[in-house]
């Protein structure tokens, strides 16, 4: 089984999220699979992400658990807690349109804080699960 289900579910992901007016108000284009150097926070990052087959008799398809991460530098958890709320907010049940595959189901599973680096960073985690078909 390919990758490729992976990178279209986040093509997807960040066209659908980018194109949310108080997303792009809240962390711009800030959304990557690795923070570049000297990223300022808030910003989100694509964590994990466990791909597992989900093959009918006839219908190749695959069943994606992943992890959305919000980090914030801002005292307490509220702006990260915020900030990710909105995510799953917006992404649980959303319809997204995938290159070469077709979204059975996104949904959100949980959430987890926590505080790195002494405190100084408030980071919150989004676990999803999204099953698709290949087309």
């Amino acid at each position: 089984m390919s990758a490729s289900p992976v990178i279209a579910l986040r093509k997807a992901i960040r066209a659908y999220l980018f194109a949310d007016a108080g997303f792009a108000a809240a962390l711009g284009q800030k959304l990557y699979d690795e923070a570049p150097r000297g990223a300022e926070p808030p910003y989100a990052l694509f964590g994990e992400a466990q791909l597992r087959d989900w093959s009918a008799d006839l219908s190749p398809g695959a069943e994606q658990l992943f992890t959305i991460g919000v980090t914030s530098t801002m005292r307490g958890l509220s702006e990260a807690l915020e900030l990710a709320q909105r995510i799953a907010d917006l992404l649980d049940e959303a319809a997204l349109t995938l290159q070469e595959h077709r979204l059975v189901d996104l949904r959100f599973l949980s959430m987890e804080t926590r505080r790195d680096q002494n405190g100084r960073f408030a980071r919150v985690n989004l676990r999803f699960r999204a099953p698709t078909e290949h087309l």
